[in-house]
Order: C-alpha cells, then sequence, then structure tokens
C-alpha cells in the first residue's frame, strides 16, 4: 500500500477540514450534481471531517490530466494554502480520477486529494465489524491503490537490495510487490470465509429467503429488526450495515421463512467493490424473493430504486420474484401517501415503526411463500423416522397417524422439498 494512503488512514483524524468539487459533464443535470454532492458531503463528514465549501466546474469531459481549469486550481489554492486557521486540509472529488490526475492536483493544490472511490472506501473501513467485510474492504483498497503507486512520490527513489553491486529495487517496486502480496493473502483469507459462507448457505437451500435489497440508510436494518426481532445495527447513516445478517421471520413459520439484510447501494459506488461485496450480495442472488427497499420520503427515491434495479440485474438476480416497499411512509402527509399509491399501485407501504404495517408486512411474505405450494402424504417407515425432523421443518404438518408400518403424514410445503423427502423414502 501507498505511504500517502497511509498517511492519511493514520491522520485522517487530524485532517479536519476539506472543500468538496463536483465535476458537471455535458449528460448530468444541475440537480443530478447536487444530489451526489450532497451525498459525498455526508460521506465525508462521517468520517469526522468538517466541509468548508463546495465548488463547481463544468467540464465537457474528465480525461484530461489536469481535470480542472487553469482559473478553478487557482480558486482552490486559494483555499488550501491560505492563513492556516482557515486553509482545507483536503480536497475531496466527486469522480473517480486516474492515478495522474491524482498526483497532479496534488502538486498544483499542495494538499492531499481523494476522489469518491477513496472516500467510500474509507467510511466502509470504518463500519466493517466482521472478519468477511473487513476482508473485503481491504481488497477493494488495494486494487484501488495498486496503479496509483507509481505515482507517489513520497515513496523516495531507491534502497539497497538486490546483490553486490546492484542497484537493488526502488521503494515504488517494492510497494507495488507489497501490494501483489497482501492482496494474493487477502483473496486466500476470503476464500475460506466464504467456503464456510457457501457452506451454511447449502445446509439452507430449501429454505424460503427473502433479501432485503436497497439504496443506503433506506431503513433495511430497522425492518430486519421488525420483522425478525434481531438486534441489528440500526443508525441513521450512511452504510450502517456492510456484513449481511440473516434472520428468521418472527414469529417463526413452519417452515422457517428467513430474512436476509444486505449492503446497501449509492450512486458511483465502484464496481471493484460491488465484485468485493460478493457474499453479501449472493444472499440476493439466491434468494427467493427481492423486497426493494425504498425510502419513500427521500425526493431521489425513484433514481435509487432505478439504481438499485440495476445493480440487481448487473448480479443477473433481476428474473428473482420482488416486491417493492416503500418504507418510511410515516413520514409522509396523506396525499403524498396517495400519490405514490397511484404511481406504484402494486407496492408495499410500511413504516417499520408501525407493528400494523409490520404485521401486515410478514402476512404478505407468508403468503407469497405459500402461494406454490403443495400437498402430499407420505408415510415414514420406523426404520426411516429419522427423517420425521426434517420433514417437520421444512413443510407443514397437516395430520399425523402412527400405524404398524411407521408415521402416515399428511403435509404442505414447497415442491421441491416435497419432491426431495420423497426420493429418500423411494430410495429405501
Amino acid at each position: 500500500m501507498s505511504q500517502r494512503s497511509d498517511r492519511f488512514r493514520g491522520s485522517h483524524q487530524s485532517v479536519s477540514t476539506a472543500v468538496l468539487v463536483a465535476i458537471q459533464l455535458p449528460h448530468l443535470t444541475e440537480a443530478e450534481v447536487e444530489t451526489s454532492l450532497s451525498e459525498l458531503e455526508r460521506l465525508v463528514s462521517s468520517l469526522g471531517i468538517r466541509v468548508l465549501g463546495t465548488t463547481l466546474q463544468k467540464r465537457a469531459n474528465a480525461t484530461s490530466l489536469s481535470l480542472l481549469g487553469e482559473g478553478k486550481l487557482r480558486e482552490l489554492a486559494a483555499l488550501t494554502q491560505g492563513p492556516s486557521a482557515d486553509a482545507a486540509h483536503l480536497v475531496v472529488v466527486d469522480a473517480e480520477l486516474s492515478p495522474g490526475q491524482l498526483r497532479h492536483l496534488e502538486l498544483a493544490l499542495g494538499v492531499d486529494v481523494l476522489d469518491r472511490t477513496a472516500v467510500i472506501l474509507r467510511v466502509f473501513e470504518q463500519r466493517a465489524q466482521t472478519r468477511e467485510a473487513r476482508l473485503e474492504v481491504e481488497l477493494a483498497r488495494l486494487l484501488h491503490e495498486a496503479p496509483r503507486i507509481r505515482d507517489d512520490e513520497s515513496l523516495g527513489d531507491r534502497e539497497g537490495g538486490g546483490g553486490r553491486g546492484g542497484r537493488g529495487h526502488s521503494n515504488v517496486e517494492l510497494a507495488k510487490q507489497r501490494n501483489r502480496e497482501r492482496v494474493a493473502a487477502v483473496r486466500r483469507e476470503l476464500e475460506e470465509v466464504r467456503t464456510a459462507q457457501e457452506t451454511r448457505r447449502a445446509r439452507r437451500k430449501d429454505t424460503p429467503r427473502v433479501a432485503l435489497v436497497g439504496y443506503t440508510n433506506a431503513g433495511k436494518s430497522s425492518l430486519m429488526q421488525a420483522l425478525t426481532g434481531s438486534e441489528v445495527l440500526v443508525e441513521d447513516k450512511l452504510f450502517a450495515t456492510l456484513g449481511t445478517t440473516v434472520r428468521a421471520l418472527q414469529p417463526e413459520t413452519t417452515p422457517r421463512i428467513l430474512v436476509s439484510d444486505t449492503v446497501g447501494f449509492i450512486k458511483n459506488l465502484p464496481h471493484g467493490l460491488i465484485a468485493s461485496f460478493r457474499s453479501t450480495l449472493d444472499e440476493a442472488h439466491d434468494a427467493s424473493l427481492l423486497l426493494y427497499v425504498v425510502d419513500a420520503a427521500d425526493p431521489e427515491m425513484r433514481g435509487q430504486l432505478e439504481l438499485t434495479r440495476r445493480v440487481i440485474e448487473e448480479l443477473g438476480a433481476s428474473e428473482i420474484p420482488s416486491r417493492v416497499l416503500l418504507n418510511k411512509v410515516d413520514r409522509l402527509s396523506l396525499e403524498e401517501r396517495q400519490r405514490l399509491a397511484a404511481a406504484f399501485p402494486e407496492a408495499l407501504q410500511t413504516s417499520a415503526h408501525d407493528a400494523g404495517d409490520m404485521r401486515r408486512l410478514r402476512e404478505t411474505l407468508i403468503a407469497f411463500f405459500e402461494a406454490d405450494w403443495a400437498s402430499e402424504h407420505f408415510e415414514v417407515p420406523y426404520a426411516r423416522s429419522g427423517l420425521l425432523g426434517g420433514l417437520r421443518a421444512n413443510a407443514r404438518v397437516l395430520s399425523e397417524e402412527y400405524t404398524e408400518r411407521g408415521v402416515r403424514l399428511s403435509v404442505r410445503g414447497p415442491p421441491s422439498v416435497l419432491a426431495r423427502y420423497r426420493r429418500e423414502l423411494e430410495r429405501g
């Protein structure tokens, strides 16, 4: 990893002020730019950094090395190189910068520069709680930093090593090597963790599963807590949840219905980060039902729903049955709720804090899974009584009778479950 990023991570608590820069390209409206910039401000503030102000630069493209015009650079330099009490210690650009652009801006402004991806990575580093989430964030950060090492002059020129009379390896080359070695080590650790995760998912493959997906801060964790009674973290902040939480719907049903809370999405979420969070998104891919959770009180809710759908499509999970959940409707007036009902007639309107809403949502989930259930009669010989526990757990027993040969049951449940137990009994 680069020393520059080490310095920032080691001292970011002392980096107390920042200026944000937005780039407005021709295809972006002012409203879109303002929304993205507002989101970036929340991300930066969550790192404990006070935003002194924001500035906008209209550009035909974002590919030039300078990125910003000379006038804008002078304007920013005045903010970063002024009296120390008023100067910004950091410049944050609401775009993904190339290594060359990053270095050019830092030289021109005399302070550290972060792009949107770097900020999101640092927020993720703060939020990661589980071993898997921490490894996923580290991998995404290492891959993001790898191409930027060559532009970091703070690494110096050369250091010793390489044999008698040899010039040795440059510090940049050694930094690249350390980055590659750590990437390989993290990937090995992740494979071990993911193997264990896949084993757990395989054990519950016949269990009905609901995945909560949606924009960050849409209220997924509050819904998770209300539906399952689990003590999951609920905070009004971006990316409060990074790992995947899986709990049973409460009160429990037979068979159990599992609910999973997944990492939230955000505009311009780096593709590398989506790839790194494969396991938490696999819960969405493997779900029987997707609940698109939307903050109904957010003015940008339509765009956020569209973004979530695009990411789910990229994951190859768009064919999974889904319902839209318009959450936080307790913040809306009756007229606003009526307008949403007209615009989204199939959507469910809920508040995670309304017990009646949560009861109706629970009933809706149960009805969804029972809609394609089938009925079956089984006679389980006493010699195969070991199958009874699994059958009772994965299907609903309507009647049970003990005969001379074994236990005769009438059950209703998912066709896949009934077929599996039928095959088991036919094998004798």
